[in-house]
């Protein structure tokens, strides 16, 4: 687990690659796919934490929120004066403030 600092780019760095993956689903507790993030330009920032938290706490919870929520750093203060600006934030803060978890599957190349 890393110790996220305050510049997502450099906690961004410090996770590992997500080379060879499709997308993350983000799996309610009756099955549902809520969410899917996708490797493209613009969401691989997002992948690339996603896929962290799941490799590190296997599931998206509170804690698991929390730390997701340090790696984003400066982009986790920008989504709290801007709600909907950053949505794979914005899902985060709702799980770290009692929401549902979530199961997160990592789809590789399909």
């Amino acid at each position: 687990m890393i110790q996220p600092g305050n510049v997502f780019k450099d906690n961004l760095a410090r996770l590992p690659g997500i080379e060879g993956i499709t997308r993350i689903d983000l799996i309610d507790a009756r099955g549902a796919v809520v969410a899917s993030i996708e490797n493209m330009p613009g969401k691989q920032g997002s992948l690339a934490v996603y896929h962290y938290l799941q490799a590190v706490f296997g599931t998206l919870d509170a804690q698991a929120a929390e730390h997701g929520l340090a790696v984003f750093a400066e982009h986790t203060e920008d989504a709290r004066k801007r709600p909907g600006a950053h949505p794979n934030v914005d899902r985060l803060l709702a799980i770290a403030a009692g929401g549902e978890a979530l199961s997160i599957e990592v789809v590789r190349g399909e």
